[in-house]
This record gives C-alpha cells, sequence and structure tokens, in this order.
C-alpha cells in the first residue's frame, strides 16, 4: 500500500508518540541542545498558532478546552520489542520533532468530531485525502482524514464501537517531518 509524504508524517507522529515517554515536551521554555535542531515554523503560523486553531474548534463544538497538548503525550508505551539503544533513539527523534507537534484525543462521539472538523475548516484548514470511513465488526466503524493549512498536516482518527468511541488527532509540521531519515523511520515503524 502507497503512503503519501503527509500521512507517513503522521504516522510518524503518531507511532512515536506511542512509543516514548519524553518528559518536558511541549513546555514553553527554550528548547534543549537536541532539541533545536528541529526545524521550527515561521512565527506567524506555528506549533502555538496551531494550537489555538484546535483549542477554538474545540470550544465551538462545546468541548472542555485545554485539552490539546504541544509536543508528544508522554503516555510511556513501548510499542514491539525494542532494546535500550532503540528506545534512547526513539527518545531523541520525539524531543527533536516535539516542536512540530500538537495533539488532541477524546472519548467523545463522532458527531462531536464532525464539530471539531466544521470549526477547523472555518479557521482555514484545507481538507486532504478524502475522508475513509471503514467499516468494521459488527457496527464498529474506523474513520481516518486529513487537513492542511500552511505547512502543518493535520491527521485525524476515531473510531466508534458498541463500547466506546475514540478520537485523536495530531497536527504535524511537514519542513520537520520531511528531515526525518529513512533509518529513523524504519526505527519507528519497526514493531
Amino acid at each position: 500500500m502507497r503512503t503519501t509524504t503527509a500521512g507517513r508524517a503522521v504516522r510518524i507522529a503518531a507511532v512515536a508518540a506511542g512509543a516514548v515517554l519524553v518528559t518536558g515536551c511541549g513546555s514553553e521554555t527554550a528548547p534543549s541542545a537536541e532539541a533545536s535542531t528541529a526545524v521550527t515554523s515561521p512565527a506567524a503560523f506555528g506549533q502555538k498558532t496551531v494550537r489555538a486553531d484546535l483549542d477554538a474548534a474545540l470550544e465551538t463544538a462545546g468541548l472542555p478546552e485545554g485539552e490539546t497538548e504541544m509536543g508528544y503525550p508522554g503516555d510511556g508505551r513501548l510499542t514491539g520489542r525494542r532494546s535500550a539503544a532503540e528506545r534512547q533513539k526513539l527518545a531523541a527523534l520525539a524531543q527533536r520533532l516535539s516542536p512540530c507537534v500538537v495533539s488532541w484525543k477524546s472519548a467523545e462521539p463522532r458527531r462531536q468530531l464532525d464539530l471539531v472538523l466544521s470549526g477547523l475548516e472555518a479557521r482555514g484548514w484545507k481538507k486532504g485525502e478524502p475522508y475513509k470511513e471503514v467499516p468494521m465488526t459488527g457496527s464498529s466503524t474506523y474513520f481516518m482524514a486529513t487537513y492542511k493549512k500552511q505547512g502543518w498536516t493535520l491527521g485525524v482518527r476515531h473510531i466508534s464501537t458498541e463500547a466506546q468511541d475514540r478520537s485523536n488527532v495530531i497536527a504535524t509540521e511537514d519542513t520537520c517531518f520531511a528531515q526525518v531519515t529513512d533509518e529513523e523511520r524504519d526505527l519507528v515503524e519497526a514493531r
């Protein structure tokens, strides 16, 4: 299956976010020496502006404010079996890319997510790849969408089952993720 560059960036961000616990990510303080090698956004449209757009869309949808995160969420889950050296490399990659990530997750029903997406469109986010709604077993569905704005790609995922709804939105800066090497990409995608 062929993956687009934008899709790969969102996938790398999502896998890296779930793969490592990075402390101090998303803080408003100066970046560490390792993080300073990341490409930063132009001041006019950077991580803070992306977060403001997402917060405004959440507010319009009637969802609580302040649930977005800049940088990688620190959930500490490891995916696959990895050596200590691989975990260390993933942690360094996540720290380097943290200034290029904004995320939000929720257990809201799909109709709430649709309101968030409408709010993002009203703020100038353009639909990228066509929406994909994939039926799963029973009445469960998996929904995917991509949006773009000023050098950022926002990936949307929603899983709806009889027991629960889960939404995940992760925005990544394109130029920052374009610098991920093939070796780093292979490390992230290894299971």
